[in-house]
């Protein structure tokens, strides 16, 4: 190994010991002032509209930002108002035909214990009266034993259960103090912005703030495109269900149609959420035809979000379609279910840090150390 190539592993482990750093850092920090990043990143959102109402409608500067903020609560408010709406309205529409489906439900189950379940019973309570007492007791002691191993589990799962809930409850006050102070710090944040904005120009070197604003740019081009592309995913979804459950004519088409393009946007799961339980409800309460429709409906749902998926990732973020599906599995196998988001996100990190050029400069880092001051 020469001189030069020892150095350049040592540069490549300074590097990703760097990479960790800044990465628990940024973490650390986020943790520390998360309201205050939430609050910029709403300011900037809204923007445009400050500025309309400042420039257009001769809006004090104070009053633009507070009526914006007023804006953004309404609005918020409404998307919950509107999606508890649309829970109820679901609910109260299933709820007409909830009390069928758990007649139908029970007759089934009395059917399958009166078939199977009481002549599996009778045929051992004449196999145990066979027994010697030894074994008899014996396996009786097996018996309880199992009966307080799960007696025991369900105490724990109860326990963990209430654990959680009482930590969700705790959390609420502190989720109100965070409201707060994303709403205090829009307003200072808006109010001051330009200011803020020219200071924070004047501090940074320009071929740092270079870089920063080609990143801005690739970034809302590439995060726009990876949610243009869930939006896709979600609507061709939709009509994949509908065109099925017209076909198995199906009540309320459209609106389960909805739900489940909505569902979608879980990972992995999707559509799953809703098909899976209804296929099996269909199969348990002895309705085989509409199981196996709504297998069919689901199977090809599936097939074809896993077979268009990673090419409309690709043309909505202009990425490569092998580097998106390898993205997708490795963020599958590493992090779960939050890895088929946190997998592409990464990639789009990365890629957007080689149109900029940052990963071309470190490679050259890595090689060859700093660059040389040209002489002039």
């Amino acid at each position: 190994m020469t001189k030069t190539q020892a150095w350049a592993i040592v540069r490549f482990f300074s590097v990703v010991i760097l990479l960790i750093l800044a990465f628990w850092l940024f973490g650390w920090l986020f943790k520390a002032t998360y309201p205050f990043w939430i609050a910029t990143f709403l300011v900037w959102m809204f923007l445009p509209l400050i500025r309309l109402l400042r420039r257009r409608l001769r809006f004090p500067n104070g009053f633009a930002v507070l009526f914006t903020l007023l804006i953004g609560i309404s609005t918020l408010i409404a998307a919950f108002v509107g999606l508890i709406y649309l829970i109820a309205f679901g609910i109260r529409r299933v709820s007409h035909y909830v009390p069928l489906w758990i007649e139908t439900a029970s007759v089934q189950v009395q059917q399958f214990f009166n078939d199977s379940v009481l002549p599996l019973w009778r045929h051992y309570s004449g196999f145990v009266d066979s027994l010697t007492p030894e074994q008899q007791s014996t396996l009786q002691e097996g018996i309880t034993q199992l009966g307080s191993h799960l007696a025991s589990m369900f105490a724990d799962m109860g326990q963990a259960l209430a654990d959680a809930l009482t930590h969700m409850i705790m959390l609420v006050p502190p989720i109100f103090i965070g409201f707060l102070f994303v709403f205090l710090a829009f307003y200072f944040i808006g109010k001051d912005w330009d200011q803020l904005l020219l200071k924070t120009k004047e501090k940074i070197p320009a071929s740092l703030l270079k870089k920063m604003l080609e990143i801005r740019k690739m970034f809302q081009y590439r995060v726009f495109g990876f949610l243009r592309a869930q939006v896709i995913m979600m609507a061709i979804a939709s009509m994949i269900v509908l065109i099925g459950l017209l076909i198995l004519r199906i009540d309320q088409a459209f609106t389960i149609a909805a739900i489940v393009g909505i569902a979608e946007i879980l990972p992995y799961f999707g559509s799953g959420t809703i098909l899976i339980p209804w296929i099996l409800y269909s199969f348990i309460t002895g309705n085989i035809s509409l199981g196996i429709g709504l297998a069919i409906v689901y199977g090809v749902t599936v097939l074809i979000r896993q077979s268009i998926e990673p090419k409309v990732l690709s043309s909505s973020m202009n990425l490569n379609t092998l580097s998106v599906l390898f993205s997708l599995f490795v963020g599958w196998q590493l992090f779960g279910i939050i890895g088929v988001f946190l997998g592409p996100f990464i990639l789009v990190i990365f890629v957007i840090f080689t149109d900029v050029g940052i990963t071309s400069e470190v490679t050259q880092f890595i090689r060859h150390g700093w660059k040389k001051e040209e002489e002039g």
